[in-house]
């Protein structure tokens, strides 16, 4: 979960890419166009909800989002990679707004085509970006239309890019070479990275580090708004694309991000957060996190709520 911020880096680069290298100019635009290209990967996956077939991006219909911050392996024999980062959003453009679920990693819930219950990052794991999107979909109970993944070996190199993020720290605490005081800050990639890591001093648990990781988000999405002046060169403008070239993959096209960019950012000025309630418990000398059932059906009953046009 530590990660997630980087996820919302995809939406602030379809937002932010696009107005960019429109600003700037055909070479621009032509960088953006290549890239955006090969971050485009088609896996074996179709929405599952009837009410979204034949979503129209251009007519700024609602639509969903899954948010996945993937620790890649380090070795090329290691495939243990797992969903460290998993948020949920829906984008209403009739009702200005979006919706934001955190899913704790630790979440107890059915893998989707693996036949076992474990902990929901293991579903990458298991059957990569497609049983992921499936289980997430069964657990949510709410369908997915878009995903944007992001290797989050690459998260601080995607902040950097964007010169720093500001955010308002509302307790001081220390974690690893860094003191964050209480109050407005700005962080760069390595300091961002450690700001959402801190759990152990945190009075909310594991919700701390996730109400951090959205606010993060927040700021990259803020961040977006201030493009002309990070894409002032080409040169920097070539660093944002090559950064997000190297660290992102989602199943948006370029006209789809084109529809989303000139469609769904007012939708983005506000911002409704969502917690999974539930407990903590062990199983196997091991910890899971169980969601209150009634609880989930609420909060399913709302995301689909907000996905009808």
């Amino acid at each position: 979960m530590n990660k997630s911020m980087l996820k919302k880096t995809v939406l602030i680069v379809v937002i932010v890419l696009i107005v960019g290298a429109a600003a700037i100019g055909s070479y621009a635009w032509k960088l953006f166009s290549s890239a955006m290209t090969n971050i485009q990967e088609e896996i074996d996956y179709k929405r599952s909800d009837e009410q979204l077939q034949g979503t129209d991006l251009a007519e700024g219909h609602p639509i969903s989002v899954l948010l996945m911050g993937i620790d890649e392996p380090e070795r090329k024999d290691d495939i243990y990679r797992r969903s460290d980062t998993l948020i949920y959003l829906t984008l209403n453009p009739q009702t200005k707004s979006t919706h934001m679920v955190s899913i704790p990693r630790d979440t107890l819930t059915e893998i989707v085509g693996h036949g076992t219950e474990d902990k929901i990052n293991h579903s990458y794991a298991f059957g990569g970006t497609a049983m992921a999107l499936r289980t997430v979909e069964k657990f949510l109970g709410a369908p997915i239309d878009y995903y944007v993944k992001v290797d989050m070996r690459g998260f601080q190199d995607i902040v950097d890019t964007v010169n720093g993020i500001d955010v308002t720290n509302p307790f001081e605490f220390t974690q690893g070479n860094f003191t964050f005081e209480e109050g407005p800050i700005h962080l760069g990639g390595e300091e961002a990275l450690s700001y959402i890591r801190m759990i152990k001093e945190d009075p909310k648990g594991d919700f701390g580090p996730q109400k951090r990781q959205r606010q993060v988000i927040q700021a990259l999405l803020e961040k977006g708004t201030t493009i002309p002046g990070l894409t002032s060169s080409i040169s920097n403008l070539e660093e944002i694309i090559t950064t997000v070239e190297d660290n992102v993959r989602t199943n948006l096209d370029l006209k789809e991000m084109w529809d989303i960019q000139k469609n769904y950012s007012d939708a983005l000025n506000h911002i409704e957060e969502h917690e999974i309630v539930g407990e903590e418990i062990e199983k196997n000398k091991t910890f899971y996190y169980v969601p209150d059932e009634s609880e989930m059906e609420r909060l399913s009953e709302e995301l689909n709520g907000q996905l009808w046009r």
